[in-house]
């Protein structure tokens, strides 16, 4: 009897997550299925005249063996995730960017997309992935820290500079370091929908919280564990108030910023809608600068 390998099951979790959103998750590579990444994700972006990606790029990035993936309903695209390897010695991918069209949204699209990434990654030998995330969006906090097992590792303040789209917005474009250790027993635990409910621990301390107005309230930081709390919808927010929308960026920064800097990591989002995050233990080192 052959026993299965950590790359079957991977396989099999991520092709029972495509069954389960109604998709079908596999390598692109042709010019019209990468023409119509490009296509997606200048939608979503609302970029139609400037998309986040040419068809050239992804063509040479497909060509070049990086990742370049796109999920399908029947025969329409609506979803897509491009990642590109990292220098050789660090042994990972780095997924650049991922988007869900509108249409299909609540049906874990992305959840399949991802874990087509995690299956594709270790079969090729790579055992983490990294990536990127605006800290102040509470959705994609859940999905990357709970959902999906990940940890947040670094902040990285302003990070793409200005990008005046219709998701960015003129804020500054701070992002979270995420690292996806895919052979991790959380990890393992998460893919197959196993994932520890997001509850805060015992003992946890409100570094910042949320006023019944809506604003940052900044709380006590002399904790070995914080909870970082962000806006419902921050998107609506730079739409809405502006300059509320700006407190919260300095808000949140001012916070994760240096226990991050100080080899602190993000472990998960409660149900409150805050950051669990640990302080480093003593003789820990940040894991990026």
């Amino acid at each position: 009897m052959t026993v299965p390998t950590a790359v079957d099951d991977a396989l099999l979790t991520a092709e029972q997550a495509g069954r389960a959103a109604g998709v079908h998750v596999r390598s692109v590579t042709s010019v019209p299925d990468l023409t119509a990444v490009t296509a997606l994700l200048g939608a979503i972006w609302q970029r139609a005249d400037s998309p986040p990606l040419s068809t050239e790029l992804l063509r040479a990035l497909a060509t070049a063996g990086s990742y370049v993936a796109g999920a399908f309903d029947g025969p329409d695209l609506v979803g897509a995730c491009v990642g590109f390897f990292a220098e050789p010695a660090a042994g990972s991918l780095h997924s650049h960017i991922a988007g869900v069209s509108g249409a299909v949204r609540g049906r874990s699209v992305g959840f399949a997309l991802k874990l087509h990434q995690r299956a594709w990654s270790l079969a090729r030998g790579v055992g983490e992935v990294t990536w990127t995330f605006d800290p102040l969006v509470a959705r994609n906090a859940w999905f990357n820290t709970g959902k999906l097992g990940a940890d947040a590792v670094a902040y990285l303040p302003d990070h793409y500079g200005g990008m005046r789209d219709a998701i960015n917005g003129a804020d500054e474009t701070d992002r979270l370091l995420v690292r996806w250790e895919l052979s991790a027993p959380q990890v393992v635990a998460a893919c197959r929908g196993q994932a520890p409910g997001p509850t805060a621990p015992p003992g946890a301390v409100v570094a910042l919280g949320c006023s019944p107005a809506g604003a940052p309230v900044p709380g006590s930081t002399d904790a070995p564990v914080l909870l970082v709390a962000v806006p419902r919808d921050i998107e609506s927010l730079r739409r809405t108030d502006p300059a509320l929308a700006g407190q919260w960026r300095t808000a949140v920064r001012s916070v994760l910023h240096p226990v991050l800097a100080d080899g602190g990591r993000i472990t998960g989002f409660d149900r409150a809608g805050r950051y669990v995050l640990h302080r480093p233990r003593t003789g820990e080192r940040a894991p990026w600068s």
